[in-house]
């Protein structure tokens, strides 16, 4: 855990937020500004700054990611009509957070390109 990282402090318990998945390797919470009617933070507790930072220990980890956001759709009920899970990677592409982390958007239509 990174003292300074806010999603560090959100898998640690410190921080609040509106949970809807845990184990021991992610954290799952509802964006506090969500851009869908399903907009979930998928957050592994390991301080992984960016994408470009993982490495082959972490295959597994993305995995899980993977698999958890595909449970999660099927359980709220938007998987069969599909759904965007989004990862931004440093500034240009939108990273605000430095701790990697994967939007799960589902509820409505998603357009493309995305932005």
């Amino acid at each position: 855990m990174r003292e300074d990282c806010l999603f560090c402090k959100i898998a640690a318990g410190d921080i609040p937020a509106k949970m809807v998945y845990e184990d021991e390797k992610l954290v799952v919470f509802r964006d506090i500004n969500p851009q869908a009617p399903q907009h979930l933070l998928i957050v592994p507790r390991k301080h992984i700054r960016t994408t470009v930072d993982l490495t082959t220990a972490d295959n597994e980890l993305v995995g899980h990611i993977h698999q958890v956001a595909g449970k999660l759709a099927h359980d709220l009920g938007f998987a069969d009509n599909g759904f965007r899970l989004v990862n931004n990677c440093n500034a240009d592409g939108g990273q605000v957070v430095w701790h990697i982390h994967f939007h799960l958007l589902g509820g409505r239509e998603m357009g493309w390109p995305p932005g």
